[in-house]
């Protein structure tokens, strides 16, 4: 499992091996199964996990009481509840495996260790920032430009697998459409 994680931080970041080394040995195996919530509302998040094999989302309840869902990780992909990591505060989002999963974890403490200690992993977090910033942008910005037609054909030339893998219901909630527009759009030749 760790081999996907050197691939991954070989790819965004400049550390030496031996810098490699030390990162890798502050993670930590876990496995969890379908469903399992690893963060509730409420809960000050001290975990950032890498994907391994499986899927997350991170998710929160509307006003409504509908779930609406923010972020779906798949292999080879970060996920936190990034406001409660950062500010080390309570989450208002669930972070929650969709499949079993295999992942490979950090604690919020080691990983702040190693940025003050191995400067290189900066590149790493600068990486993580810029590309948690970019995706919520571009999300928010589909939200405001598209209708649901544009964002579900948008979905399927950016990352068909989360039609292909999830559910209507979870696929709606990322798309903020109800399931009843997705059938229609998913019957459309």
């Amino acid at each position: 499992m760790k081999e996907q994680l050197i691939e991954y931080i070989k790819e965004v970041s400049t550390v030496t091996d031996e810098e490699l080394e030390k990162i890798i040995s502050h993670f930590n195996p876990l496995e969890v199964e379908k469903n399992e919530l690893l963060v509730v509302p409420g809960q000050t998040t001290q975990r950032m996990y890498f994907i391994c094999n499986g899927c997350l989302r991170i998710f929160f309840i509307t006003e409504e009481g509908q779930e609406a869902t923010r972020y779906l990780g798949f292999e080879s992909n970060f996920v936190t509840a990034l406001s409660s990591f950062v500010l080390n505060e309570p989450s208002l989002e669930f972070v929650q495996a969709l499949e079993p999963t295999e992942l490979l974890y950090i604690s919020r403490q080691d990983f702040y260790h190693l940025l003050e200690t191995i400067p290189n992993w900066g590149s790493f977090y600068r990486h993580y920032m810029e590309m948690a910033y970019v995706t919520n942008t571009k999300r928010l910005m589909s939200f405001l430009t598209q209708n649901a037609t544009e964002r579900y054909k948008q979905l399927l030339d950016t990352n068909p697998k989360i039609t292909q893998r999830l559910s209507n219901k979870i696929v709606s909630s990322f798309l903020n459409i109800s399931q009843e527009t997705l059938s229609r759009l998913k019957s459309k030749p």
